[in-house]
């Protein structure tokens, strides 16, 4: 059985596209792997985060996590700083990778933008880290989107360089594992732009722990077109904000958008809408309700955490111990 690592970052509440992009596809991962899932909160504070908050976030997201369906004892989640072999492995990285492996990294450009030197060197260095946070367990699987292909491409690139500079074959290759046709779920407010738990507008996205009303609310604002749904997928062109709302009715049903065509084309948004609600309060309410039950034991996640924590460095602290050895640390 195949190791799986991947890791969320536990700021803001979890929303539609962090579910249908990354956590149902973990949920499902469950059945043939071995699974370590990770708050990286050590990637968080790459941008100033608000102490207590970063705290209450954790344990929020750990609960969204559980009451989606991860199961923290047949796997491992845990909080990443719990376990320092992330942070000694992150360093050594950090001397391994060269500045223009970084230098080439479009995420940091994009984040940055024209303000790049204000930025934190963390920011500027965090792929290293997530190399460290992979290979921290020798995992060979990763289930990544396309704005973290390149991050992987970086972390392969780590492992051969270690393993040629010490003449060991210690890190494994790792294979990126992409999510079966993952919808990019946009904007409530505007359909050029991804769903963002960041974004100032609530209204812009459905969170986690929307309750039906909430959900029912947002989705009757949700921006639209004046014209009815085409009948035909080629209709939804130029259309931004149609194309994304059939989309979260298509990833949610389990079905094509030419399929949520078939049923709802030549239909203006108005029953649209409703139909859209009904699909998403089944799939959503039922998270929401059980992660406000969580939350409402934070001993009991916190004591998941921990226990993962342990798991999680009972597998870490040998591998990294043996790669600060080949570096020539003294123990």
């Amino acid at each position: 059985m195949q190791r799986i690592f991947s890791g969320i970052q536990p700021t803001g509440i979890p929303q539609l596209g962090n579910y249908l992009g990354a956590i149902r596809n973990w949920v499902a991962l469950q059945a043939d792997h071995e699974c370590i899932f990770c708050l990286v909160d050590l990637h968080a504070i790459t941008v100033w985060q608000d102490p207590e908050a970063l705290r209450q976030q954790t344990l929020a997201q750990t609960a969204v996590l559980l009451a989606a369906g991860i199961d923290p004892k047949a796997h491992i989640l845990f909080n990443q700083s719990a376990v320092t072999a992330h942070a000694r492995l992150g360093w050594i990285f950090n001397c391994v990778s060269r500045l223009g492996w970084l230098n080439r990294m479009t995420q940091f450009k994009d984040k940055a933008g024209k303000d790049r030197e204000n930025h934190s060197a963390g920011l500027y260095v965090y792929p290293n880290l997530m190399a460290a946070d992979i290979l921290a367990y020798k995992a060979t699987r990763v289930p990544v989107g396309d704005d973290q292909r390149q991050h992987l491409e970086l972390a392969n690139d780590i492992a051969q360089k270690f393993n040629h500079d010490y003449g060991v074959e210690f890190f494994p290759a790792i294979e990126a594992l992409i999510p079966p046709a993952a919808a990019r779920i946009m904007s409530l407010r505007d359909g050029t732009k991804k769903m963002s738990k960041s974004d100032p507008s609530a209204q812009s996205r459905i969170e986690m722990t929307d309750d039906a009303d909430t959900i029912a609310l947002k989705i009757r604002r949700a921006k639209t077109d004046p014209e009815p749904l085409p009948t035909e997928t080629a209709g939804l062109q130029d259309r931004p904000e149609a194309r994304n709302l059939v989309d979260i009715y298509a990833a949610l049903a389990g079905i094509t958008a030419a399929e949520v065509l078939a049923r709802h084309g030549g239909e203006g948004f108005g029953p649209f809408k409703t139909a859209l609600t009904e699909v998403l309060v089944q799939a959503v309410v039922p998270i929401a309700e059980e992660t406000r039950r969580l939350l409402d034991a934070p001993d009991h996640l916190r004591a998941v955490l921990r226990d993962g924590a342990g798991r999680a460095a009972e597998i870490a602290e040998p591998i990294v111990s043996e790669a600060e050895r080949l570096v020539g640390f003294l123990k």
